[in-house]
């Protein structure tokens, strides 16, 4: 299929030229003016836009065309466009780049020079548009998971690479690092997806019915047990059963649990026979089971049953950037719930990159509802969130400079959610200098979008 070419063109004999040498390689669309190439803009949304500057109803300034690429850029941010100019001024070829043209060509038009620059700039924008489509994949499969620190992307990677083979996965990590939902990443990218996915807090269970809950009952197993009752394990038959708080589960459990590892079969409390399930394990812990395991409160053999692959989600406070872009995500979507527009103001984002957050994304998540309700005006402060700012120790100027940097950089890609030109314009730097500071302090456009 042919790309699709917007060529905004008054004079009638140029476009006739234009349609003549391009019509082979791309699905073309016209326009005369700025109003007529906005709505075609937003209606076949072109991959490519050659714009002439030279628009009426001036056609002998750039005035028009300068305007028209400004709402173009504004309108579809991927459409790569080349502008035309006839009027030789320097200046508005230097205005057309930093509003975001992809190049510029000087008239009278060299037909092989041009069409070369249209067919590169359709290439980047299929390369851009296949790349970005790859990224929301990886997004909507891990969509309550923010995180492009190396550790988070490396824990991503291993969940994709892991995910469709039925292999028994530990979760280790803080509570309020987000177990539950990782383990749920876990279900989602597997050939289970479609099945159920059951949870059960082993922590939160007393021991004496946790067994019943595991495992179900028969009726007349014990007082209390009128019906027949299918456990956990039944339900997620096909699926996957998540054991939260492993490490509180008893030796007794420990050992029937193993046994359902090692023979994928179960009896019910008070049952005489045997059930086959398929059901994945996904367990997760807060405790360090390697201590258990010398203090003797956790089986050896269990722990190596379950660790097949083992999962260590960091805490928040080591989570750099994460941070913040986890803050804004959950402003927006509590913004969202209580019909409230809302960002952070500078108070607020220095308190959120400098607090502990010893609960992890549950307090931040906590903290962030608790301002959306108290803020007064369009702002979010510290006071807000119920966290003050603290006196740091002195850093060098190099580490200062350079937090200070990193952190303006964040804050404006998460204001203009990834768009290189807006980001490049709000920190008044080049494009080339935006890229060059994304590359130097690691940092992912597509993590903002």
């Amino acid at each position: 299929m042919k790309p699709k070419l917007l060529i905004v063109e008054d004079e009638e004999p140029i476009r006739t030229q234009l349609t003549s040498a391009l019509r082979d390689d791309f699905t073309l669309f016209f326009a005369e003016d700025r109003a007529e190439a906005l709505s075609a803009v937003a209606c076949e949304r072109p991959a490519v836009v050659s714009l002439d500057l030279g628009l009426p109803p001036h056609p002998e300034s750039s005035e028009c065309g300068l305007e028209a690429l400004d709402q173009i850029m504004r309108t579809a941010p991927a459409t790569k466009v080349v502008v035309l100019t006839g009027n030789g001024g320097r200046e508005s070829v230097i205005r057309s780049v930093q509003l975001g043209a992809f190049d510029y060509h000087q008239k009278p038009i060299q037909l092989p020079d041009l069409k070369v620059m249209l067919q590169r700039a359709a290439n980047l924008q299929t390369l851009e548009a296949e790349a970005e489509k790859r990224g929301n994949e990886t997004l909507i499969r891990f969509a309550d998971m923010l995180g492009h620190t190396p550790g988070m992307r490396e824990i991503f990677a291993v969940v994709s690479r892991i995910a469709r083979s039925d292999v028994t996965v530990l979760i280790q990590g803080e509570s309020g690092t987000g177990k539950e939902l990782l383990a749920r990443a876990v279900h989602a990218n597997s050939a289970r997806s479609t099945r159920p996915f059951v949870a059960i807090n082993c922590g939160a269970i007393p021991d004496t019915l946790l067994e019943s809950e595991l495992f179900g009952h028969e009726r007349g197993a014990y007082t209390g047990a009128y019906t027949q009752r299918k456990g956990k394990l039944e339900l997620a038959d096909g699926g996957t059963l998540f054991l939260d708080e492993i490490g509180e589960m008893s030796p007794p459990l420990q050992v029937k649990l193993l046994r359902f590892l090692q023979e994928r079969e179960l009896e019910r409390v008070g049952g005489r026979g045997v059930l086959r399930v398929d059901a994945r394990v996904v367990a997760a812990t807060n405790k360090d089971l390697k201590a258990e395991l010398q203090a003797r409160r956790f089986r050896e053999d269990l722990y190596y049953r379950l660790s097949v692959v083992n999962l260590t989600l960091p805490p928040l406070r080591e989570r750099g950037e994460d941070v913040m872009l986890i803050a804004n995500a959950l402003l927006q979507r509590t913004c969202k719930a209580h019909r409230r527009k809302l960002r952070f103001g500078s108070s607020a984002l220095e308190a959120i990159a400098h607090h502990p957050w010893p609960g992890n994304v549950r307090e931040l998540e906590n903290a962030v509802e608790r301002a959306v309700l108290m803020a007064h005006g369009k702002l979010v402060e510290a006071r807000d969130l119920g966290i003050e700012l603290k006196e740091r120790p002195t850093a060098s100027l190099r580490e200062a400079r350079d937090r200070a940097e990193r952190g303006a950089l964040v804050e404006a890609l998460v204001k203009t959610r990834g768009n290189i030109t807006q980001a490049s314009r709000l920190l008044a730097v080049s494009r080339p200098t935006l890229h060059g500071l994304i590359t130097r302090y690691e940092v992912s456009t597509r993590d903002f979008k």
